[in-house]
């Protein structure tokens, strides 16, 4: 994977935003593969394709790419909020790329992928309407809060201008495809737990280690009084998918060797 942009594509262009688009949708399509299968080549949608910018014809996964200069937050300005939540309940978002590039250098910095799987409504923040004076007034958009989103749930392909291992991002990628197999009403617990996990910030950790959390989960969770038995819950559920291995006395530990 080369990290430099063909910069030959846009000379008939004069706006930035749109040599910038141009340079970073090529590079995707030429440099980039599906970190879901590992295909090498992922096809350009038709302009105009509803949240869709790329396909990877082997797969059929779709996927979305949002660029910028500067490094991404912990939220990114997404669409219409209405609409976004009506895809998220029917199943229907595209996984998300964000490319962080050196407009100086002309070369990618960060290249992540976000799967699909992650997004809830939760994580989707309502924006005000537009004021009456914009073309557009009353049209509510809403923000991506993606520094919400466990640390396994971002993906990186290129990482400070380090190109990772395909067999790297195929691993992490598929160590939380058992997500797209849980129930919509109950994934938001998962990802506060998961969320916690990364909060604990070491490899193993004991069931005691996550009780901690019991303050933070009440808040987010104020209908559940069975706290500590939820986490034991979601916990067992982790393990048996492969995200944690049960080693023993209370003890967890994060599994990274998805077979």
């Amino acid at each position: 994977m080369d990290i430099s942009f063909n910069i030959s594509i846009p000379n008939k262009y004069k706006n930035q935003s749109q040599i910038a688009r141009i340079l970073t949708e090529t590079w995707t399509s030429e440099e980039s593969y599906c970190p879901n299968c590992g295909y090498s080549h992922l096809d350009k949608m038709k302009a105009n394709t509803p949240v869709t910018d790329f396909v990877c014809n082997y797969c059929k996964e779709n996927y979305e790419l949002k660029s910028q200069k500067n490094s991404f937050g912990n939220k990114i300005n997404y669409g219409a909020y209405n609409t976004m939540i009506a895809k998220l309940r029917e199943g229907n978002v595209p996984n998300l790329f964000l490319l962080n590039y050196d407009s100086k250098l002309r070369e990618v910095v960060n290249f992540m992928a976000i799967p699909k799987q992650f997004f809830t409504p939760s994580l989707i923040e309502k924006r005000k309407p537009l004021s009456e004076r914009a073309e557009r007034h009353g049209w509510v958009g809403c923000n991506i809060l993606i520094g919400n989103i466990p640390s396994s749930g971002r993906v990186f392909l290129i990482k400070e201008g380090s190109v990772i291992k395909k067999s790297v991002v195929l691993t992490e990628w598929k160590r939380v495809s058992f997500l797209k197999e849980v129930d919509f009403s109950r994934k938001g617990w998962l990802l506060d737990i998961m969320t916690c996990i990364d909060k604990l910030g070491k490899q193993t950790f004991i069931l005691e280690d996550m009780y901690e959390f019991e303050g933070f989960l009440s808040k987010k969770h104020p209908r559940n009084k069975h706290i500590k038995d939820k986490i034991r819950q979601q916990l067992q559920i982790l393990r048996d998918k492969g995200y944690l291995r049960f080693i023993g006395r209370g003890k967890y530990l994060i599994n990274h060797n998805i077979v």
